[in-house]
C-alpha cells in the first residue's frame, strides 16, 4: 500500500513549571483548516489508497467518501474530529472500497464531534455486497448509496479499537444516522473492539449482510444499541451495553425476517428501567451468556411475531424469566476514556 506522508508543520513547546525547572512538551502537530487531506481535512472522494497520519487532529467537515478500488488506512492513535454539521458529515466506505482502523488498547482511533454533544454528525458507513433480503443494488438511505450482492465472503477491510461519539445527526424527518452502518457487509470483513457512546440513535445497525464482530462497548445511546434488518446473520461475540439515560428505545432489536444472528455473551443493564430486547415482524436470534439487568420489560414481541425465534441458553424465550447467566468473559474498557 502506497502511504502517504502528510506535509505538517510542528511546533515544539517548552513549558516552565512552577516548580522552577524546564519541561519539554510532545510535540504539537498543527493542521490547516482550508486544503484536503495533505492538510488535514477529510471532505470529497478518496479514489486511491490513502494512509492518514496519527500525529494530526483530523477535521471532518463535510462527507468523505471512500470509493470502490480504494483503501482507507487509520494508524493507531488518530483522531478525526467531526463538525456539527448535521447530515451532511458523515465517512461512507463504498462497495469495493475498503478501510482499516489499526486502533490498539494504548492507542485507539477516535471519531468524535467539535461539541461533543449528541447528534452532531453521521458515524460511519460502510457498504458490501454481501446478500440482504433488500436485494441487489439496494439503496441506502444515507446518500444513495448502492448496497447489496451475491457475495456472502466480501471483504470491506478490517476495524480494530474504534472509538465513536457523539453520532446521530438527522438524516430526514423520520431516521438518523447511527454510529456504525453496516450494509450488506460481508464475513470476511473483520469488526472487533468497538465502543460507540452518546448517540442521538444506534450503536451499530446491520442491514442485511454476514459481517460477524466481537468486543463491542455501547453506551447511551438514544435508540437501540444493537439493531438489525433484511435478514443479517452474523455473531456478536462479547457486548455489554449501558443505559443511566432515560428516554432510550431498547438495547438490542431486530426486524422483519429472521435469519437467525448469533449473540455469545450479552450483557445489557439499565439503571433507568426500558425495554431490553425487542423483536419485530418474525425477526428472532440465538443467544447464549445473556445477562440482563435492569429493565422494565426484558422480552418484548413488538408485533406478535413467534417467540420461538428467540431461543435463549437453547431454550425458546420467556418473558417472566430473568436473565442472568454468569459471565464468562472480562474485557478491560480502559481504552475507552480517551478524548481530544
Amino acid at each position: 500500500m502506497k502511504k502517504v506522508i502528510l506535509n505538517t508543520l510542528i511546533l515544539y513547546l517548552a513549558v516552565l513549571t512552577f516548580s522552577g525547572c524546564a519541561k519539554e512538551e510532545p510535540p504539537i502537530v498543527l493542521s490547516f483548516v482550508e486544503g484536503g487531506l495533505e492538510y488535514g481535512v477529510l471532505n470529497g472522494s478518496l479514489n486511491e489508497d490513502y494512509t492518514l497520519d496519527s500525529r494530526v487532529i483530523y477535521s471532518l467537515n463535510s462527507s468523505f467518501i471512500v470509493n470502490s478500488g480504494a483503501t482507507l488506512t487509520i494508524p493507531e492513535g488518530t483522531k478525526i474530529k467531526a463538525a456539527s454539521g448535521g447530515s451532511g458529515v458523515y465517512i461512507a466506505v463504498l462497495r469495493g472500497g475498503k478501510i482499516n482502523v489499526q486502533g490498539t488498547a494504548e492507542n485507539p482511533v477516535l471519531m468524535s464531534t467539535e461539541s461533543g454533544k449528541n447528534g452532531g454528525w453521521g458515524g460511519l458507513v460502510i457498504c458490501g455486497e454481501a446478500t440482504t433480503t433488500a436485494g441487489t443494488n439496494a439503496q441506502a438511505e444515507i446518500g444513495g448509496f448502492e448496497y447489496g450482492g451475491t457475495n456472502n465472503e466480501d471483504n470491506s477491510g478490517s476495524i480494530n479499537y474504534l472509538i465513536i461519539k457523539g453520532s446521530g445527526a438527522q438524516i430526514n424527518a423520520e431516521s438518523q444516522y447511527n454510529g456504525l452502518s453496516l450494509y450488506a457487509v460481508g464475513s470476511k470483513t473483520a469488526i472487533s473492539n468497538v465502543a460507540v457512546i452518546d448517540g442521538s440513535d444506534d450503536g451499530i445497525e446491520f442491514f442485511g449482510g454476514t459481517v460477524s464482530a466481537s468486543n463491542l462497548y455501547m453506551k447511551n445511546l438514544e435508540d437501540d444499541s444493537i439493531d438489525w434488518t433484511e435478514g443479517w446473520n452474523g455473531t456478536l461475540t462479547n457486548t455489554y451495553i449501558y443505559h443511566d439515560v432515560t428516554g432510550f428505545s431498547t438495547a438490542l432489536e431486530g426486524d422483519k425476517v429472521n435469519n437467525n444472528p448469533k449473540f455469545i455473551n450479552l450483557t445489557a443493564i439499565s439503571t433507568v428501567g426500558g425495554i431490553g430486547l425487542q423483536f419485530k415482524k418474525n425477526s428472532g436470534a440465538t443467544i447464549t451468556g445473556l445477562f440482563l439487568s435492569g429493565y422494565d420489560e426484558s422480552i418484548d414481541m413488538k408485533d406478535d411475531g413467534p417467540i420461538e425465534n428467540v431461543m435463549i441458553e437453547g431454550e425458546i424465550a420467556s418473558k417472566e424469566k430473568e436473565y442472568k447467566a454468569n459471565r464468562k468473559w472480562e474485557l478491560s474498557w480502559d481504552w475507552i476514556d480517551i478524548g481530544f
